[in-house]
C-alpha cells in the first residue's frame, strides 16, 4: 500500500509549542525529510525520537522530490520538517507537495507554529485580510515589479527578512510604498521576543541606530482603500476615453468588453462611454 507524507509544523523557537501529534507521529513514522538534519537533529534528541532522517532542501528539491515520491509509493511514510514552522511555507516543501498530488499519494498537514500568523496576530494591524509575500526575490526587475503591486494592495502585508538584509528592504519598502504603519517581529516565541510597531521611517531611523540582529517577520499597513481608488480614477481621468478604449484594445480585448473595462475603471455607465465614443 502507498504510504503517506506528512507535514510536521515544528516550533520556531519554544519547543514546547509543538503538539502531541506531531511528536507521535515523528516517532511512528519510517523516516523523516529535513530541512536541514543537523537543526532537526537537536529537536529529536531533546525529545528522544530516533527515526532516521534524509536530507530534503533548496538545492535538491526536484530530484529528491521524486526520490522521496518514489520511497512513498513502496509503502513507507514520511514526514516533511522544516527548520522551524510549517512545510511548504515560503519552503521548498510544495514541491513535494505538488510531486505526491501528481503521483496521487496522500498528503496531510499535522498544523502547529507559522511565523506569519504568529506575527500577525502580535502586530496590532488589520488581521481580517491580508497577504503572505515570503522573502522578497533577489532579482531586481522581478523586485520592482513586486513592490509595485505591493503598493496598490490595500490587504495588510506580510514578509521574511534575514537580519543582513532588512536596512535595504525597509528603505525599498518605503520609496516603494510611502510611509505606513509597520510591525517588526523577531525571535518570536523565544526568550528576547521583540514586538515594535512603528513606520516605516521610524524603522528606517532605529535601524541607523541598532544592528538589526534575528530573523524578522516583517507586517506591513495595506493602502487605505478609499485612497487607492481615488488615485486609481484620477489615473484614469488623465486619459481620454479613446485613449483608455486604445489601451485594452491593443491588449486583444473586444471592443464591447473594453467599453466595459472603460466603465468600469471610471465609475461610470457603458451607455456613457458608447455615448462618448459616437
Amino acid at each position: 500500500m502507498t504510504g503517506t507524507l506528512y507535514l510536521c509544523a515544528t516550533p520556531i523557537g519554544n519547543l514546547g509549542d509543538i503538539t502531541p501529534r506531531v511528536l507521535d507521529t515523528l516517532r511512528e513514522v519510517d523516516l523523516i525529510a529535513a530541512e536541514d538534519t543537523r537543526n532537526s537533529l537537536k529537536l529529536l534528541n531533546h525529545f528522544e525520537i530516533r527515526t532516521p532522517m534524509t536530507s530534503y532542501h533548496e538545492y535538491n528539491k526536484v530530484e529528491k522530490a521524486r526520490q522521496i515520491a518514489g520511497w512513498l509509493k513502496d509503502g513507507k511514510n514520511i514526514a516533511l520538517v522544516t527548520d522551524a514552522g510549517t512545510p511548504a511555507i515560503s519552503d521548498p516543501g510544495e514541491v513535494l507537495v505538488k510531486e505526491c498530488q501528481r503521483e496521487g499519494i496522500p498528503v496531510t498537514s499535522l498544523p502547529g507554529c507559522c511565523a506569519l500568523i504568529t506575527a500577525l496576530t502580535l502586530s496590532g494591524l488589520s488581521a481580517r485580510r491580508f497577504c503572505f509575500e515570503g522573502f522578497l526575490p533577489s532579482d531586481k526587475k522581478e523586485k520592482r515589479q513586486i513592490l509595485e503591486e505591493l503598493r496598490r494592495e490595500s490587504r495588510t502585508i506580510i514578509l521574511y527578512e534575514a537580519p543582513h538584509h532588512l536596512r535595504r528592504t525597509l528603505a525599498e519598502l518605503q520609496e516603494a510604498l510611502g510611509e505606513r504603519k509597520i510591525t517588526l517581529c523577531r525571535e518570536l516565541t523565544k526568550r528576547f521576543e521583540t514586538v515594535f510597531p512603528t513606520t516605516l521611517e521610524g524603522a528606517r531611523a532605529y535601524y541607523e541606530e541598532n544592528e538589526p540582529r534575528g530573523e524578522y517577520v516583517l507586517v506591513v499597513e495595506g493602502e487605505d482603500r478609499e485612497r487607492l481608488l481615488q488615485r486609481e480614477q484620477k489615473k484614469w481621468e488623465e486619459l481620454s476615453i479613446e485613449e483608455h478604449m486604445r489601451l485594452y484594445e491593443e491588449q486583444g480585448v473586444e471592443r464591447k468588453e473594453a467599453m466595459k473595462r472603460v466603465a468600469a475603471d471610471r465609475g461610470v455607465t457603458k451607455r456613457e462611454i458608447y455615448q462618448a465614443l459616437i
